[in-house]
């Protein structure tokens, strides 16, 4: 009966080296092509999940980030529209100026209607400067909350302002303007209504510019919290492609060394045949 075959030493040394340098080749290569050095928590299980809360949180900050810009531009819509709207103020009062230097009845009433032209366009205006469902000036208008942090704690509430005619007190030429009085009514009411839209456009804007800035600070922390997860996982490619060609060289060498002993294991085995 032919005894048990069993490796030389110097053989099985040469095959687990030429094992161990396999895995590594292995490994080095999926880093290589995934480009991280962390694939899982079995590569390294702190990192792994320091990196995974990092990511987790920078996405929940994402979903926030995309609701702040959209406030960004609600707030920028109601801004907008109150310039327009002060535009068209600017426009009825100088109606008005023209219609009392004018003594003709027939002028003022011309003034007169175009003066109310331009007030249902300015009820118009302010109807129509929604955003995504929101609308800060129209008659009844809405309030647009903007949440800055993931738990709800930093947030900010801007309240609408009604700056329709009805709510600049805006109202429609009384007796087609045939009195003096009427048009001196009139030009006060725009010169109230003139400063409460500078009034209003001013605390909208100052409210756009903190949301933008919170935008800012929000996009920044993303980027910090996404170039922190890389910084615990993500492989050096250049170091990864100097340890591949290393390995390479070393799993040739050990087939070298491993075809050596074989072939003076075969020489020794010659003597006895």
């Amino acid at each position: 009966m032919v005894g048990e075959i069993s490796l030389s030493a110097a053989t099985r040394t040469n095959l687990l080296a030429l094992q161990r340098t396999t895995q590594a080749i292995e490994i080095t290569q999926k880093r290589l092509s995934t480009g991280l050095r962390v694939n899982s928590a079995i590569d390294d299980s702190v990192a792994f999940f320091s990196a995974s809360s990092l990511t987790h949180r920078a996405a929940d900050l994402q979903v926030l980030k995309d609701d702040i810009d959209q406030a960004v531009s609600s707030a920028e819509t109601a801004v907008n529209a109150l310039e327009a709207i002060d535009d068209l103020v600017e426009q009825m009062k100088g109606l008005a100026l023209s219609a009392k230097s004018d003594s003709s009845s027939t002028n003022r009433s011309k003034s007169a209607v175009q003066f109310n032209d331009l007030k249902a366009q300015l009820d118009n205006l302010a109807n129509d400067a929604t955003y995504s469902g929101t609308n800060l000036i129209k008659g009844s208008p809405g309030n647009l909350k903007v949440t800055f942090s993931e738990d709800g704690s930093s947030t900010l509430t801007i309240s609408g302002i009604a700056s329709d005619a009805s709510g600049l007190s805006i109202a429609v030429a009384v007796s087609n303007w045939a009195a003096d009085a009427n048009v001196d009514a009139a030009i006060n009411d725009l010169d109230s209504a003139l400063s409460t839209l500078w009034s209003t456009a001013s605390t909208f804007g100052s409210s756009a510019s903190l949301i933008s800035l919170r935008l800012d600070f929000v996009d920044t922390l993303i980027s910090q919290l996404e170039a922190g997860a890389a910084k615990l996982t993500n492989a050096d490619l250049n170091e990864e492609s100097a340890n591949l060609l290393t390995l390479q060289t070393r799993q040739q060498l050990g087939t070298i060394g491993l075809s050596i002993a074989q072939s003076s294991e075969q020489s020794v085995l010659r003597l006895f045949i």
